[in-house]
């Protein structure tokens, strides 16, 4: 018996099929689908692969750099999970399109910068130009809020949809007068283009404290209802990932840069060294922390956040999506918002 459990075993790695095959005993693995865009800020992903930090798991990540298209495959049934800004949610739910946020994962501070190219003094010498943002991304929220607190609305100035490297080079080439752009985007063009300067990042009291600019993680909707239970350990294989690069930033940050061809020190601008909080980049959460900012741990959270602020955040960005006519109405934060996976990682640990 034993001879015959090994050779099908066998059989069933050599066939590609999920497996533990070095106990010599058949163990059926959830393999689920994860996609991010090229940022260290997503990169945890890599190190639960690599790690292998939940067996069960078998990971399949892509990089895909446009969030819409990741949502697109989502729907399709072809992607399970996502990494990305943290404001999709409320347009998910006014446009129907069956993805949940599961969790925030990180807030900004200080990898998000508002630049103003040279010869733009103030927010004013902005009306009628071009402005480059992800559309539909916090990006544009962002800048939308920083305009109308200098005195310029969002209808007096046009936006341009571009990625990051696109962005700097539109910035480098005078087709933009001004941008959004996160590390290690922004030191890039402040570098090659002297007279541009920040008038407003992330780490600044008024916008950590509000945590507007961070990064979540989605599921479909049919892999929360379908399989609960590999959504229950891709949660946790994400936040056992985080630990670890806490206790070994070196080398959490090399599998990272790696992964999405960084150089070490690009990924450290964002991120850090140290695994602590980095001011000039971001504040990865942990389980307990994440836990907090989404009202299902007690405690409190650093740098002026609150215990369940999430609720806030939702409110302004439906808000927001309103004013830039991509969402039609106000939505409840529990519309958009499935918690159970993120309870569940916290009852294992």
């Amino acid at each position: 018996m034993r001879s015959s459990n090994w050779s099908k075993a066998a059989k069933g790695c050599l066939l590609g099929a999920a497996f533990t095959c070095a106990t010599g005993i058949a163990q059926a693995t959830e393999k689920v689908n994860v996609s991010l865009f090229s940022w260290p800020g997503y990169g945890f992903w890599f190190i639960a692969k690599e790690k292998n930090l939940v067996p069960k798991l078998d990971l399949n990540i892509i990089i895909i750099e446009d969030p819409y298209e990741s949502f697109g495959l989502m729907t399709a049934g072809q992607l399970d999970i996502t990494s990305s800004t943290v404001e999709y949610g409320p347009i998910a739910v006014d446009k129907g399109v069956p993805v949940k946020l599961v969790t925030y994962t990180n807030p900004s501070f200080g990898t998000d910068k508002i630049i103003l190219a040279p010869g733009i003094e103030s927010a004013k010498d902005l009306i009628g130009k071009k402005i480059a943002v992800m559309e539909g991304g916090l990006t544009q929220i962002f800048m939308g809020i920083w305009l109308e607190q200098n005195g310029v609305s969002i209808d007096q100035v046009e936006f341009v949809n571009v990625i990051m490297d696109e962005a700097v080079g539109a910035m480098l080439g005078g087709s933009v007068s001004a941008v959004e752009l996160w590390e290690p985007f922004g030191s890039q063009l402040l570098k090659n283009m002297p007279g541009a300067r920040v008038v407003a990042d992330s780490s600044e009291d008024d916008w950590i404290s509000t945590a507007l600019l961070g990064d979540g993680m989605y599921m479909s909707e049919a892999f929360l209802t379908e399989r609960p239970e590999a959504a229950n350990l891709a949660v946790e294989a994400y936040f056992k990932a985080v630990d670890y690069w806490k206790a070994n930033p070196e080398e959490g940050n090399r599998i990272i840069a790696e992964a999405i061809q960084f150089n070490v020190s690009d990924v450290e601008m964002v991120i850090g060294t140290d695994g602590e909080i980095y001011k000039g980049g971001i504040m990865v959460f942990d389980l307990e922390e994440a836990g907090r900012f989404m009202g299902v741990a007690e405690g409190e959270l650093p740098l002026g956040m609150t215990n369940g602020q999430i609720v806030q955040h939702w409110n302004t960005t439906n808000t927001w999506w309103q004013k830039f006519g991509m969402a039609d109405a106000m939505h409840d934060w529990t519309t958009g918002v499935e918690l159970s996976p993120l309870k569940a990682a916290l009852k294992a640990k």
